[in-house]
């Protein structure tokens, strides 16, 4: 597997925020968001074997696990499972673009997804496989970074007119340094919008430089 950077940090998003977690970043990533705030994951890499990246994994004392990217999904599909079926143990999110099939890999109970909708700000709206929608389950997590207020109403129109009822974690992320939180946490209260606001808290705590 082609491993950018092993890391013990706290969760800056998603409803694990703040826990204390085991970050995997994979190299390599098929879109070129414009707001992508880890560029340095599109290419170089370390070679790791499941069983070695397991053992590294295992060296930290907590049995959380975050698989981000790049994109996880472009692993090889065996391997991907393989690591998976070793972590059964662990609380394990995959943090994926959406734009590759889910049913690449089976996840074991108390693995889920975080699965990113594009907005059009993001620039790779077209890159969106709707067929994922079928797949998530009401413990995975869909996740929009908005960019704008065009962002935010193509979102919220979305919400209302597509997603099934099974998509029960939703989450919204102002894109850093482009929309100020207040106003997105305004369009939210002011439409009834029954979603999470993340703030990425890394960034706030590490600083927005920060690989952590």
């Amino acid at each position: 597997m082609l491993v950018k950077e092993i890391f013990l940090s706290l969760q800056g998003e998603s409803t694990g925020a703040g826990l204390p977690t085991v970050f995997v970043r994979f190299s390599g990533c098929n879109l070129r968001c414009r707001y992508c705030d880890t560029k340095y994951a599109y290419e170089g890499g370390e070679e790791v074997s499941v069983q070695a990246l397991f053992e590294r994994i295992s060296q930290y004392p907590y049995r959380r696990v975050c698989l981000t990217g790049g994109e996880p999904l472009l692993q090889s599909r065996e391997e991907l499972q393989k690591l998976l079926n070793v972590l059964s143990n662990y609380e394990v999110s995959i943090e994926t673009n959406g734009s590759l099939p889910l049913e690449m890999v089976y996840l074991n109970p108390d693995q889920r997804w975080v699965m990113d909708i594009k907005c059009p700000g993001s620039g790779e709206v077209a890159a969106n496989r709707w067929e994922n929608l079928s797949l998530i389950r009401p413990e995975d997590e869909i996740k929009f970074v908005v960019s704008s207020e065009d962002d935010y109403i193509w979102a919220r129109e979305f919400i209302r007119k597509n997603l099934p009822v099974s998509c029960e974690r939703l989450l919204f992320s102002p894109a850093y340094g482009l929309l100020e939180p207040a106003c997105l946490a305004e369009w939210i209260l002011s439409d009834g919008l029954d979603v999470r606001l993340q703030l990425q808290l890394h960034k706030i705590i590490f600083g927005p430089e920060s690989r952590m």
